[in-house]
């Protein structure tokens, strides 16, 4: 029997914030409207709630409809219990006024917010500010002097985009991730290739692999929002970037992608994810122009790319290293057979194989990790493929 959810009830998306008590605080901007929003998309990650209130946010929501989005304790002045203000994980201010943001600068008193703020700035708690104001406000220097000196004390800014002359709150689902990141912040550096490599015919047609980007944005947003440092070495995709992550590098052909990868490898990195649809073989040269249509036998002469993998295994000694691998009207123990090949042959930590006529199909699972030492496990839905990347990267190589 279906259970019917309450209409304070929200559907979990992730659990980044489970066990994370999350201190909002509103200010009062006009973007206090959204408040509802805020609260319950921070819920959808687990976390629990509580609001502080100022007087001027209460022109504009009321304390009953954050009440009601938040399910926690909402506070409204001086004569509330103030008592959760005491541990807090983190605070997250949005909106936050320019007033607001000088009185916290200057240690000003005058609300219980600010005292929940200046507790958490002595605690080294994480702040998390989103202002939002008029655009010549926003450009004031006096603004930038405000803002850099709380960057200083280690708060974090957050802003939105200007519209319509205004410097915008960002999408509750965009702050809520900054913040997922911000409060499991780890320091492990994961780079991820995604998408469809492309090599050119001449000016206008191309060889291309088929994908979409969509598993290997998910599985950079999932591991971003547990605090992990994301740089994304994107192909072609049809799957849009989410817009929190904070490094996409475009690049479509397959040995512009190598090289970016090879250059990644000067960095510090801990994991890497090959999710993307690498060429097996490339057009040898492009045609200038268009290529006259209407040729009979005309013929491409293809040459092999590098192997991304085996190319980065002398280079990424010492990092975990997950790699994906699509079949095709291969039996189950043929697929697993041919992951473990693949692991022995790049020196992967593991590697994620599916069949092209699985996907999609709700029967099947989404996908098999097989490990190095050949042990193989059934991922049955993306969330399991994507905590399965996660503990293999926190257990190193």
């Amino acid at each position: 029997m279906a259970v019917t959810m309450r209409d304070t009830d929200v559907e979990m998306k992730g659990g980044q914030l489970v066990g994370k008590h999350i201190l909002l605080g509103v200010s009062g901007g006009i973007a206090a409207v959204d408040t509802v929003r805020l609260c319950r998309e921070l819920r959808r990650y687990g976390a629990k709630v509580s609001v502080v209130m100022t007087q001027s946010a209460q022109k504009v929501i009321t304390p009953l409809a954050v009440k009601w989005s938040s399910q926690g304790d909402v506070i409204s002045d001086w004569d509330s219990d103030l008592s959760v203000l005491s541990e807090v994980d983190a605070i997250i201010v949005s909106p936050a006024t320019r007033n607001l943001i000088a009185s916290h600068l200057h240690g000003l008193m005058n609300g219980p917010l600010l005292m929940a703020m200046s507790a958490a700035r002595s605690r080294k708690t994480p702040i998390l500010l989103i202002p939002s104001m008029h655009g010549d406000l926003a450009e004031d220097p006096v603004t930038d002097n405000l803002v850099e000196e709380l960057q200083k004390q280690g708060a974090k800014v957050m802003w939105g985009a200007q519209e319509e002359g205004k410097r915008k709150t960002p999408a509750c689902e965009h702050i809520v991730a900054k913040l997922c990141n911000l409060v499991n912040d780890n320091q492990t550096s994961v780079v991820i290739t995604l998408g469809a490599n492309r090599s050119a015919m001449d000016d206008i047609r191309f060889l291309q692999n088929t994908s979409s980007g969509r598993t290997g944005f998910a599985i950079a947003d999932y591991l971003y929002r547990w605090g992990m440092d994301i740089t994304c070495v994107s192909g072609i995709t049809s799957e849009r970037a989410p817009t929190w992550l904070p490094l996409v590098i475009e690049s479509p052909d397959p040995e512009d992608m190598l090289n970016e990868l090879i250059a990644l490898t000067n960095d510090e990195i801990d994991a890497w994810i090959h999710t993307a649809a690498v060429l097996d073989y490339r057009i040898e040269k492009a045609a200038q122009g268009k290529v006259a249509s209407q040729q009979s036998g005309l013929r491409l002469d293809l040459v092999e790319t590098r192997k991304h993998i085996m190319e980065l295994a002398p280079l990424c000694e010492g990092a975990c290293r997950i790699g994906f691998k699509l079949e095709s009207g291969v039996k189950q123990r043929d697929l697993v057979h041919r992951a473990v090949a693949q692991n022995e042959m790049a020196q992967m930590t593991a590697t994620i194989a599916n069949r092209l006529e699985d996907i999609d199909n709700p029967e099947m699972p989404r996908a098999h990790l097989v490990d190095a030492s050949g042990a193989h496990f059934i991922l049955q839905t993306e969330k399991d493929m994507c905590e399965a990347i996660r503990v293999l990267i926190e257990r190193g190589a």
